[in-house]
């Protein structure tokens, strides 16, 4: 060992060195999952959906939290997968895991013709951009009511047991056991990305695009490649909602799909990785029982806590955490 190597290694340097080890604490999210499957029998439908939708807000969290490209039109690679899955499964290829790999390549490819325009503008004609591309796929998929059901939606669409043995039941118990493996295979292509020299390199095109462009990093083409990936991986979150669901309709190429996303994004914290795992199971469940206890207006109390959110807890539920925990530490230690 040469005595370059003996010398201690700067905070900075062992921090982003042992950035990518799993920690004890990335468990946590799986075996919440987990016990909710065994404890809340008799709410596996909508805890698929929150799984559905928690895969949905990380492909986001890669291209906005990390890349920094603020889109409004994310629908429009969910929407895609959703489409493509339910497509070919009514035009007969029902096969469930190689329909996901289908719906997430057709949505990979929308992303890559899309971004080669979208990712050349900034600021407020990026999100007009974004915005006119889902608008556009919606309208084009009302418009092709022979292929797509138009404002009926697509419906018939049947699909066969995971592996020939685990069949789709009322009960959404296959549904949630489906949509968790999918999340898994999301987070950990996410958590790869995050934390390689890519992902580093996305986090200073964020921070400082003029600084990564004069060091000689071809930003134009790793925001493309990363765009690519979370088109990818929205598609693939779109198909398991339509396989789970056995339908799909517009509404997954609306703008609304598109504002949720940001807005359990921005609860659960943007850049985090695990933002989407907070985020969106705490959105959903909140719509759940609003609309259950006050049908008429659920919505207002739901911008209210949205707004409670960004005012009091910038940074998201995990930045109040980061705020909060260092102080009980230090109490803890003062007592």
């Amino acid at each position: 060992m040469t005595a370059a190597a003996r010398l201690p290694q700067p905070p900075a340097v062992r921090a982003v060195l042992t950035r990518h080890r799993l920690r004890p604490i990335e468990a946590l999210p799986w075996v919440c999952a987990i016990a909710v499957y065994y404890a809340f029998p008799d709410y596996l439908a909508l805890g698929g959906q929150i799984l559905v939708m928690t895969l949905f807000v990380l492909s986001l969290d890669l291209v906005l939290g990390y890349a920094g490209i603020v889109t409004l039109g994310h629908a429009a690679f969910f929407g895609t997968g959703a489409y493509v899955a339910g497509i070919l499964a009514v035009r007969g290829w029902a096969e469930p895991l190689s329909g996901l790999v289908a719906a997430g390549a057709a949505a990979g490819i929308v992303g890559f013709l899309t971004g080669l325009v979208v990712l050349r503008t900034r600021g407020l004609t990026l999100l007009m951009v974004t915005l006119v591309v889902t608008q556009m796929l919606q309208e084009a998929a009302n418009k092709l009511g022979w292929l797509t059901g138009g404002a009926d939606g697509l419906q018939g669409i049947t699909i066969p047991p995971v592996l020939g043995l685990f069949r789709f039941d009322m009960f959404g118990r296959t549904a949630y056991l489906y949509g968790l493996a999918a999340l898994f295979i999301g987070w950990v292509v996410a958590r790869t990305i995050v934390h390689s020299p890519f992902g580093r390199s996305l986090t200073g095109i964020r921070e400082n695009v003029t600084r990564m462009q004069a060091i000689g990093s071809p930003v134009f083409r790793r925001k493309l490649a990363v765009y690519v990936v979370s088109a990818a991986l929205a598609g693939i979150a779109g198909a398991v909602l339509t396989q789970t669901t056995q339908f799909v309709g517009l509404q997954v190429l609306g703008f609304e799909m598109s504002a949720v996303v940001i807005i359990m994004l921005i609860l659960g914290g943007i850049g985090r990785l695990y933002g989407a795992f907070i985020g969106a199971p705490l959105y959903m469940i909140a719509q759940d029982q609003l609309a259950k206890d006050d049908p008429a207006n659920w919505l207002f109390w739901i911008g209210l806590f949205l707004l409670l959110v960004v005012l009091f807890a910038r940074g998201g539920v995990l930045g109040l955490a980061d705020r909060i925990l260092p102080r009980l530490r230090k109490g803890g230690d003062g007592g």
